[in-house]
């Protein structure tokens, strides 16, 4: 037997009794998560939290409903079944894999587990043939829809144009501050820095195999270093900027990639061809980051092309004259 496949229930097999205990731990876990929610925008985003809060009281007025209806049907004692027991039910991300991911993540989030919930049941009362049983899962799916609307009216009431705005003003300045920005100067290190070794070791052997290690070691050298001083420099408290971990991790990687982008092309055996291709990728790079410096940092675009392109020129300008000389 395969662990957590073939040991699993059929929704079909479930009797109304363990359908309704379903619906009951659904909505409890449902609550929970919205909670999760509400405390980690707390702090930033309070008018996004009261909409949390209020969907998680929403999801506790419906599971206390489902509790009374099991008390009166089967007695107190409630089986214990998740929807991890069940196959094929709709599962729910880990918590800690959406709350990193921003306030607008979340939101969308909070959308997909109410449709998630509301087709499932209406999907599952199509397919039964008993009447209690279909007026059971049409109950759970009208309670799912009626949670749709609940989030419209706490939308309206807690979050209007002007403080979901301001939110979302603020979580894309989070976003700009925490990624893009530590980003852009790994990218911009990572492209420019490492011109000049893998271009004057390119010109001084004509050896691409040679080039490419020596690339691959200034990518991944430069990529660890800017990383560590990255998540070093600023624990994020006092500037805003985030997490050291994630600034870390954006620096590092893409330090990294703008130096491979232009090594990997000298994987091509013959020397011409791997140059020429690293000559347009390293044209690419240059006016990526200028797009990049334009639509996140705002930064004028004549101003960043000049300063990208004219200081990429003259490293790469400085490599080939120290390896061709």
């Amino acid at each position: 037997m395969i662990p957590g496949v073939t040991s699993r229930r059929r929704f079909s097999d479930l009797s109304e009794q363990e359908i309704l205990a379903l619906a009951i731990s659904s909505e409890e876990d449902d609550a929970r998560i919205y909670r999760s929610y509400a405390e980690r925008l707390r702090k930033d985003f309070p008018s996004s939290a009261k909409i949390f809060d209020g969907m998680a009281e929403e999801e506790d007025t419906h599971r206390h409903r489902l509790i009374e209806l099991h008390q009166k049907r089967f007695g107190d004692v409630i089986p214990l079944i998740r929807r991890e027991h069940v196959s094929g039910y709709y599962a729910r991300r880990p918590v800690w894999l959406v709350e990193n991911l921003g306030l607008e993540r979340m939101r969308e989030e909070a959308e997909a587990m109410e449709r998630d919930a509301e087709r499932f049941y209406r999907k599952a009362a199509e397919r039964t043939s008993d009447a209690d049983t279909r007026k059971l899962l049409g109950d759970l799916a009208a309670a799912e829809a009626s949670h749709t609307d609940k989030a419209d009216k706490l939308t309206e009431e807690h979050l209007d144009h002007e403080a979901k705005g301001q939110e979302d003003r603020a979580a894309h300045r989070q976003f700009v501050l925490t990624w893009v920005q530590p980003g852009l100067a790994g990218l911009m290190d990572g492209s420019v820095s490492t011109l000049a070794p893998i271009f004057a070791t390119a010109f001084a052997t004509q050896d691409t195999w040679t080039t490419f290690l020596v690339g691959l070691a200034a990518s991944v050298g430069a990529g660890i270093s800017m990383g560590f001083t990255e998540a070093a420099s600023d624990d994020g408290e006092l500037s805003g900027r985030g997490s050291p971990l994630k600034r870390g991790l954006a620096s590092g990687v893409m330090t990294t990639l703008g130096g491979l982008g232009h090594a990997l092309p000298y994987l091509i055996p013959d020397f011409w061809t791997a140059t020429i291709t690293a000559f347009v990728v390293v044209f690419i790079e240059l006016w990526a980051i200028v797009w990049i410096q334009n639509r996140f940092m705002e930064t004028p675009f004549l101003r960043a092309t000049f300063q990208v392109v004219l200081g990429g020129a003259l490293v790469f300008a400085a490599g080939v004259l120290i390896g061709g000389g």
